[in-house]
């Protein structure tokens, strides 16, 4: 039934009782009208219009629906639809705007996957610049100080000497920078390696108290899906270290039936759903990259709990 034919109808059966009840029931009209004749009147005009709203409200609530739905839609969060109530043209609008999302969210999801796999690419490209030649030029100042340092006098010796810790230091620092750009932990050694050597780095430099639990069972994975979940545990940790004012964190890493979860739990403050930083939609669209489920619970003083689930995808028989 088209929109026309349905709001029509609805306000025939509205009129049609009316003139119903105006045939059948003992009410006549005077002239001039008479003051109760007028209250019968009024008041049946006022029941005409209140059940005349409520079939209109309820005829059009499949477009209410709609018109929330379009309101609060979030493409990084796949999997908001409608159902179609029937034919006509309500059903036919709720089955366009239905199509529309699966092909935004496909959209946004290819079109965060180019972005996402061109961000690691560069990545990749500073880390091995960094390494290869900041990180070269950088050990040979600490051997010609350390030279330097062996033929010279005091107090010369201990200006070199004090050079030399400041050179090292500052290549260490240049050495986290390129494991936080590329992990070449988990190129070499695998996702639980890299994010114990993650997890032991974050609670070095924060003197945050770290809890590990990983599982032995875990099923080998896709290289994009390892570097999803160590992304996600790495900016999860960021988060806690900066915004949450936590003491502890539990990271955990687990296996269910056909999927691989990640959790991250800290006892912070917690933030509120409607304050989801850059931080946190760029974990969202690293979720949808590889078909994974974002779920994140946080209350105000309750601290927060990160939770990936990224299925494993079946062996063929």
């Amino acid at each position: 039934m088209s929109l026309f034919w349905r709001i029509f109808g609805l306000n025939a059966v509205v009129l049609g009782t009316a003139t119903a009840l105006l045939l059948w029931a003992p009410v006549t009209v005077s002239v001039p009208v008479l003051l109760t004749e007028a209250v019968i009147l009024v008041g049946g005009l006022a029941v005409m219009l209140v059940a005349n709203a409520a079939l209109l409200r309820w005829g059009l609530s499949p477009l209410d629906r709609l018109t929330k739905l379009m309101t609060t839609v979030d493409l990084l969060r796949p999997g908001q639809r409608l159902p179609v109530p029937g034919g006509g043209e309500v059903a036919e609008l709720i089955r366009t705007f239905n199509a529309m999302l699966d092909r935004l969210e496909h959209e946004r999801a290819t079109s965060s996957a180019r972005v996402l796999l061109a961000q690691e690419a560069e990545r990749r490209r500073i880390a091995q610049e960094l390494h290869d030649e900041v990180g070269q030029s950088m050990t040979a100042i600490l051997l010609v100080l350390g030279r330097a340092a062996d033929d010279a006098d005091e107090p010369l010796r201990g200006e070199l000497h004090q050079a030399q810790e400041i050179t090292r230091e500052s290549l260490d620092e240049v050495r986290r920078l390129v494991r936080r750009l590329r992990p070449g932990v988990l190129d070499d050694l695998g996702l639980i390696s890299a994010l114990t050597s993650l997890t032991h780095d974050f609670a070095t430099h924060t003197g945050l108290h770290v809890r590990r639990r990983f599982a032995t069972d875990l099923p080998a994975l896709e290289p994009e899906t390892e570097l999803v979940l160590y992304r996600v545990a790495q900016e999860s940790l960021t988060n806690a270290a900066r915004h949450a004012d936590a003491e502890r964190v539990d990271v955990s890493l687990s296996r269910t039936d056909g999927a691989v979860v990640l959790a991250i739990e800290d006892d912070g403050r917690g933030i509120e759903a409607a304050r989801e930083g850059a931080g946190i939609r760029g974990m969202r669209e690293r979720a949808l990259l590889i078909g994974a489920a974002l779920d994140i619970t946080s209350a105000p003083g309750a601290g927060t709990r990160i939770r990936l689930t990224t299925p494993v995808p079946r062996k063929q028989p």
